[in-house]
């Protein structure tokens, strides 16, 4: 058999759920910046063109104040009229119609340059439009396609800008204007300088310093290609950015995620500071869901966890992970700070604040309510990156057992909240004066607690707060 044949049957490779949905958002964030660069970059090169256009229209009456010019100002006003269609037309890709608009300004704008103005009292040589270097105009339409086209469009404005201008030439050459009179004069004047004769024919096209223009406008144009290429391959670079962003804030508050990304992989160094732990789980989540659709028990949970999590991000905590029908969160990681106690116990009576307000809805709908349960706790963890090819930021410590097993005390004491008395010294030590999170807390008797050496006391908070 031969190497192509088994190439033909070898398997094709399969990739993962979880690598087409990464695949799938890289694009979505990609086509998402390449589309908002394209619009605003085709804002501003509308509002470049029609700068430039005023600019041009308030020169040419100073150049020639004659009336004869109003024919040059109407061509202005209709590219700019081609510029606003651009900017209507423009879409991120191939595009037919964004293409046949491109050529309709460039065919535009080689015909102002080229043809004469027919309404012109003076009759001139058609050859001597060429001598007022009004070629350079090009070179305004091309820096302003830059704000939005990509390298390949740029690169073929290039080509295609050289093809109209030197078929104009050959034109004007074929069939435009001679005046012999001139040709004539010009042939006894400098008839002895072959060289200024042929600079100075009004007949003459020039075809040499024309190619030379076009020679450099090609040049400028696949030059400026290059840089619009590299500047799409940094947007492309920074979408991916933005992406893994969004990705953290999933996970982070918005002031960690900023921590994270002002910083040099501030993860991967293992360390121990004081954290405070919140458990967040659903009571008797296993029999409500016993004799409930799959899609009902899904969507409950999704609302669930995306109220829990709100909280969690709006008190600058960060999401460890969802444990099934609850969760945990930590405050004080990557980084410790000054509130993090007070602020998860704060986050805490947030929970249960928005789990009311839900049920109230749930009870007006005919839908069960979903009681909460929390456990809490502050003390020292490990913090740090654990696995081999697949790195996980870990949380790791007694503290996290305890904050668990706290969770699962409220069972025990009929109670929605647990905390540690740790945790409500730091508490009070962090909070403000009259802090309302602290308000209906009762402290227990010492309880033995699994992790710790001997009982501690805890504080508790009643379903009827």
């Amino acid at each position: 058999m031969t190497d192509a044949t088994t190439a033909l049957n070898a398997p094709k490779p399969r990739f993962s759920d979880a690598e087409v949905q990464a695949a799938t958002e890289a694009n979505r964030h990609t086509e998402a910046a390449l589309e908002r660069h394209k619009r605003e970059g085709m804002d501003m090169a509308v509002k470049a063109r029609w700068v430039a256009l005023a600019v041009v229209g308030v020169m040419l009456p100073f150049l020639n104040p004659q009336i004869e010019m109003l024919y040059y100002e109407v061509l202005l006003v209709a590219l700019g009229f081609v510029g606003w269609l651009q900017r209507r037309v423009g879409v991120v890709g191939r595009s037919q119609l964004e293409f046949f608009v491109m050529a309709l300004d460039l065919l535009l704008m080689a015909f102002i340059l080229i043809v004469p103005n027919p309404f012109a009292s003076e009759q001139w040589p058609t050859a001597v439009n060429y001598r007022f270097g009004t070629f350079t105009y090009f070179y305004v339409v091309l820096a302003a396609g830059t704000l939005t086209y990509s390298w390949r469009t740029i690169m073929a404005m290039g080509h295609w800008v050289a093809t109209i201008w030197l078929l104009g030439a050959v034109a004007v050459w074929y069939f435009g204007y001679r005046d012999p009179a001139l040709g004539e004069a010009a042939q006894t004047a400098f008839g002895s300088d072959p060289q200024l004769l042929k600079l100075l024919d009004p007949n003459s096209v020039m075809f040499d310093i024309r190619v030379q223009e076009l020679v450099v406008f090609v040049l400028v144009s696949l030059t400026l290609a290059m840089t619009v290429r590299r500047f799409n391959r940094l947007l492309i670079g920074n979408a991916e950015l933005e992406r893994e962003r969004e990705n953290l804030s999933r996970y982070f508050s918005p002031n960690v995620v900023a921590e994270l990304s002002h910083n040099d992989e501030p993860l991967k160094q293992t360390r121990t500071h004081d954290v405070a732990v919140l458990f967040v789980d659903i009571v008797g989540f296993t029999r409500f869901s016993a004799n409930r659709a799959p899609e009902d028990v899904i969507e409950v949970l999704r609302g669930f966890h995306a109220r829990m999590e709100a909280e969690v991000f709006r008190f600058g905590g960060t999401l460890d992970k969802y444990l099934g029908d609850g969760l945990m969160a930590t405050f004080g990681t990557p980084m410790p700070g000054e509130t993090d106690a007070i602020n998860a116990l704060r986050c805490a009576q947030s929970m249960r604040a928005t789990l009311a307000a839900w049920n109230a809805e749930r009870r007006r709908l005919g839908q069960p309510e979903i009681q909460g349960s929390f456990g809490l706790h502050f003390g020292s963890v490990v913090l740090g990156d654990i696995g081999a090819n697949r790195l996980e930021f870990a949380v790791i410590g007694n503290t996290v057992n305890v904050a668990s097993r706290l969770e699962k005390l409220t069972r025990e004491l009929s109670t929605e909240l647990v905390l540690s008395d740790h945790l409500y010294q730091q508490a009070q030590e962090q909070g403000d004066v009259g802090e309302t999170a602290l308000e209906g807390l009762t402290r227990q008797a010492p309880r033995e607690i699994r992790g710790l050496d001997k009982p501690v006391a805890v504080w508790s908070l009643s379903r009827l707060q």
